[in-house]
C-alpha cells in the first residue's frame, strides 16, 4: 500500500489507528517545545471517517508538522462507516471526524493494508503549486470605498474561557466550522499591486499576506522583534492577532487551497498563533484548514502566525 501511495522515507510504516485531523493537529502542534521545529521531517499516517458531508467518507492521512495531505479515499461499505459512527456514541448528524472502529479496524487490514492491490484504495494526488495563485487583484486601498461599517475589533492579549469565546464568536457573527456554523464577517481587502501586505478597511487592520514559518513560541516572539526592528513594509509595529482580528478572516467557503480565507492570501499559514491563551489551560489557535478556532496544551506550543497592525486613521 505505501509503495502504491509513494510515500516519503521518513514516513511511519505503522498506522495510527486513533488519530483523526483534530487529535493530530493537537499533536504537531505540541512538538512546539522543541526548538528544531522546523527540521522535524517526522510524518505519520492514519485512516478517518469524514462525516462533514452528506455522506460518510473514508480517507487516508499523511501528517507531519509542516505537511498535511489526504493520500487517499477509501471505498468501504456505506453501512460500516454509519456503523463505526453511530458506535462512538454520535449521531449521524453531528458533523466531525472519527477515528475508526474496530470492525472497520479489521476490514481495512484486510482488505486495504495487508492487500497487494487492494480495489478499494483510491489514491488522491495533488498537483504540486510551485507558483502560488493570489486571486484576482484587490482594489487599491481607498479606491473602492466600502459599503460596510467599520468595526473596531479587541488588539488585546487575553484569557479567554470556551464560553467566553463563544460569545465574541456570536458578537461579531464570526464563521466558525463547529461553534458557529451560519456565521459571516464581509471584509473589504484591498492591497498595492505585488504589495506583502493586505489592508481590511473595514476593521482598519493591516496583514502580512503571508507570516511567519512554523517555529515555537520563544523564537517566533523573537522573530517578530526582528521583522519589527527591520521595518517590514515600511512599519515597526507588527505584533500577533488577536483571537478576534484572526478570526475576522475565517471564510464559510475553502477556496482552491483549501483554505476557509480569502485567496489573496498565502497557503503557507494553515492554522496561526493569536494573543489569547485558553482558561483554564492551553492556547488557542486559528484554523484556516478546517474554519475553527481550536486550542492546544503545552507550556511552549509551536505554530504558524501571520502578524497584524493598526492602521492610523
Amino acid at each position: 500500500m505505501f509503495e502504491k501511495l509513494n510515500l516519503s522515507m521518513t514516513t511511519a510504516v505503522n498506522i495510527e489507528w486513533e488519530m483523526t485531523p483534530d487529535l493530530a493537529f493537537c499533536t504537531f502542534s505540541a512538538k512546539g517545545l522543541r526548538d528544531d521545529l522546523t527540521n522535524t521531517n517526522e510524518r505519520v499516517c492514519y485512516f478517518f471517517v469524514d462525516n462533514w458531508g452528506d455522506e460518510p467518507r473514508l480517507y487516508l492521512m499523511e501528517r507531519g508538522v509542516r505537511y498535511v495531505n489526504i493520500l487517499a479515499e477509501i471505498i468501504a461499505p456505506p453501512v460500516m462507516l454509519t456503523e463505526s459512527i453511530l458506535s462512538q456514541g454520535c449521531a449521524l448528524s453531528v458533523k466531525d471526524n472519527y477515528p475508526v472502529d474496530d470492525t472497520l479496524k479489521v476490514w481495512l487490514i484486510k482488505e486495504v493494508v495487508e492487500r497487494e492491490d487492494s480495489p478499494f484504495l483510491i489514491p488522491t494526488l495533488e498537483e504540486k503549486v510551485e507558483d502560488e495563485d493570489f486571486g484576482e487583484a484587490l482594489p487599491l486601498p481607498g479606491e473602492k470605498g466600502s459599503n460596510a461599517e467599520a468595526v473596531v475589533l479587541s488588539t488585546e492579549h487575553c484569557i479567554l474561557g470556551d464560553e467566553q469565546l463563544d460569545r465574541l464568536i456570536r458578537k461579531w457573527n464570526f464563521y466558525d466550522s463547529q461553534r458557529n456554523p451560519q456565521g459571516t464577517f464581509a471584509n473589504a481587502l484591498a492591497a498595492s499591486d505585488g504589495s506583502a501586505v493586505i489592508v481590511d478597511e473595514k476593521t482598519g487592520i493591516m496583514w502580512q499576506r503571508s507570516g511567519l514559518d512554523l517555529c515555537s513560541i520563544r523564537k517566533m516572539t523573537a522573530d517578530i522583534k526582528e521583522l519589527n526592528r527591520e521595518g517590514f513594509a515600511g512599519h515597526n509595529d507588527w505584533r500577533m492577532p488577536s483571537v478576534e482580528e484572526a478570526m475576522s478572516l475565517v471564510e464559510p467557503t475553502a477556496n482552491e487551497k483549501g483554505l476557509h480565507i480569502h485567496p489573496c492570501f498565502s497557503q503557507e499559514q494553515p492554522f496561526i498563533f493569536v494573543a489569547a491563551k485558553r482558561k483554564p489551560t492551553g492556547y488557542w489557535f486559528v484554523d484556516y484548514k478546517q474554519g475553527k478556532v481550536y486550542w492546544s496544551s503545552g507550556t511552549v506550543p509551536g505554530g504558524f502566525c501571520r502578524l497584524c497592525r493598526r492602521v492610523a486613521g
